[in-house]
């Protein structure tokens, strides 16, 4: 994807190899920063502090943070520096299941009896084909999802009217996205397409990340605010929605971003279709129950105070806008059924959120 015509992924590295670059999306759409993660504390950290978000893109920047633990380890302590990496990272973000996918996957590879100079070479190729592997499986959602929007165009005769959530674009992946990959297809591809993006309180993930992708790509697009979804449902302006995933049960249920299970109930009573696009790394094979997923629960000036920038000075900043004193609850995801999901879109195919219609993809 692109931003002002020049190509950008959300993480990379170039000559120095002990510095591995990342988009900080904390600060966009106000300002395009780059930073430099040189250790493991520092991939930790933009995890934690979301620099870096999404699914795919955490397992990515854990992966990398790995190869880092490694490059800075000491010659005698380097598996041991290497396995605390690992225990690390694991925390920084318990609800996404790529992360944890990723980490055990580059783990699974790390020999002790190795040289620490073997191992190093091995975890920077294990981090960069995981990087690439995540814009490969990005791609074929996208190809595999454009198909029902090239469906409800030939029906409807017109732009197709999509809702997304959150932000399940490039910007949370490495490139592509998830639940936008069908969308820029779709753009490049001449089928008209308009997105309603949900605001995605408290942190505005979808006014602030996905305008400004979709923005700068060129797809027509209009911000809401969370609880109108509804009400353009009602009003018959919205054809279908895609989201993304953060963690997806062997069942079908869906843990995504806070407020993804109301706009399934509301696609439900007003009959739209509702699909979640999501590479298999974000389905957990492990669990069949979404009320199992341990839910994040976020700091509370997440939602005492609005982040914006001051249009006089240019200068950004926020202001609180919750009365000092009052309880605040800053839960970061939510359930949302399987019985709620018209289908899951993955790199494999399209398929039911069901656990026999994920076992038929498994098998693809």
């Amino acid at each position: 994807m692109r931003i002002d015509g020049i190509h950008y992924r959300t993480i990379w590295m170039e000559e120095d190899p002990g510095i591995v670059k990342v988009i900080d999306q904390r600060v966009l759409p106000f300002e395009l920063r780059i930073l430099e993660l040189k250790n493991v504390y520092e991939a930790y950290d933009a995890i934690a502090s979301m620099a870096v978000r999404g699914a795919p893109l955490i397992g990515a920047t854990a992966a990398f943070g790995l190869y880092l633990a490694a490059y800075r380890s000491s010659s005698g302590q380097w598996c041991e520096e290497v396995r605390t990496a690992a225990e690390k990272l694991i925390t920084a973000r318990p609800t996404a299941v790529n992360l944890k996918y990723a980490v055990d996957l580059l783990m699974d590879q790390v020999d002790c009896v190795a040289s620490r100079e073997s191992m190093i070479k091995e975890l920077f190729h294990l981090a960069v084909r995981f990087a690439e592997d995540e814009v490969i499986r990005s791609k074929r959602i996208g190809e595999h999802g454009v198909s029902l929007i090239e469906e409800v165009h030939i029906k409807v005769n017109r732009p197709v009217q999509i809702l997304t959530h959150c932000n399940a674009g490039w910007l949370a992946c490495v490139d592509y996205g998830t639940a936008l990959a069908p969308v820029y297809l779709a753009h490049d591809r001449g089928i008209p397409v308009h997105v309603w993006v949900d605001e995605t309180r408290p942190r505005n993930q979808g006014a602030r990340l996905t305008a400004y992708e979709l923005g700068k790509h060129g797809v027509p697009h209009t911000v809401i605010v969370d609880n109108a979804g509804g009400h353009l449902m009602q009003q018959g302006v919205v054809d279908m929605v895609i989201v993304g995933s953060d963690r997806t049960t062997r069942n079908g249920d869906v843990a995504n971003k806070i407020g993804t299970y109301l706009k399934a109930l509301a696609a439900r009573d007003n009959g739209i279709p509702f699909y979640v696009a999501l590479p298999f790394s974000s389905i957990d094979l492990n669990l069949d129950d979404g009320l199992k997923i341990e839910i994040e629960n976020r700091d509370e000036v997440e939602v005492t105070h609005m982040e914006g920038i001051n249009q006089e000075t240019g200068m950004s900043g926020s202001v609180r806008i919750v009365p000092a004193g009052s309880d605040v609850a800053n839960p970061g995801f939510d359930i949302t059924p399987a019985g709620l999901v018209t289908g899951l879109i993955t790199e494999k195919g399209i398929c039911k959120a069901t656990e026999e219609g994920i076992k038929a993809l498994l098998l693809k």
